[in-house]
């Protein structure tokens, strides 16, 4: 008898050590998750309060705006979604992204574009343009410059986009957003950036395309087989359309 109940005891004793433990790490996720969703909302409304501030007053301070303003939408759409700590540092990254586009927006209209602010995922592999190039492929003309331009209005802070390193700079239009979107490259794709960044200091492509990411399995097989443009940013955890992504 005594040595049953002994038994009944240490059970009782291991079921109420792992309820313990359980509860124990539900409570400690619910705080990671609820200090990271403190951290995004934080960059958040920092990133709202300089698009609704800040007014552009050329085509690529503008352009900029509006692509931040991009970004602070798909974080809103982004954190309403959110359900993990991952998730959640997604927005953070969205905000962050936006931000870069406030500072170039501040610095195309000779604005302090102030404080750094913490690198993008890949940015600094991609590295930056450094040299004006105008090119044309397949009968498209593109150009990329590291100052803003009439023609050269379009910001990218740079970072990964479907597993190929863009580096920062200003772009004639938005070629990188069709992979971002659809999750890979179009054909063509290869000599796009050969032709803009081959023999260029500074971005990942100086030595050749193979050097910037290589012709993988993803690479050159593209969603639509283009480089046309538009639609909004594309992301990883959150599945939608929406999705990627300082002190002011």
């Amino acid at each position: 008898m005594t040595g049953t109940i002994l038994t009944v005891v240490v059970l009782v004793l291991i079921v109420a050590g792992v309820v313990w433990l359980l509860r124990q790490r539900a409570a400690t996720q619910e705080r990671e998750l609820e200090d990271a969703r403190s951290e995004a909302r934080r960059w958040v409304e920092r990133l709202g309060g300089q698009v609704l501030n800040l007014v552009g007053t050329n085509e690529a301070s503008k352009q900029a705006i509006a692509d931040a303003a991009e970004r602070y939408n798909a974080a809103g759409s982004q954190m309403e979604q959110a359900r993990s700590v991952a998730q959640t540092r997604q927005v953070t990254d969205t905000a962050y992204e936006g931000l870069y586009y406030v500072r170039a927006a501040r610095s195309a209209m000779n604005l302090d574009p102030g404080p750094e602010l913490p690198p993008l995922p890949g940015q600094q592999r991609a590295g930056a343009v450094t040299q004006e190039r105008d090119v044309e492929v397949e009968g498209h003309s593109y150009s990329a410059s590291p100052a803003p331009s009439d023609q050269n209005r379009h910001y990218y802070p740079g970072g990964n986009v479907a597993g190929r390193p863009v580096p920062r700079g200003w772009y004639s239009e938005p070629w990188w957003r069709p992979a971002l979107i659809g999750g890979a490259w179009g054909l063509g794709s290869a000599l796009l950036f050969t032709s803009l960044f081959s023999g260029m200091s500074g971005v990942a492509y100086a030595d050749g395309y193979a050097d910037g990411g290589g012709a993988d399995a993803q690479g050159d097989v593209g969603a639509d087989g283009g480089f046309d443009g538009g639609g909004d940013f594309g992301g990883s955890d959150f599945g939608g359309g929406d999705f990627g992504g300082g002190d002011f």
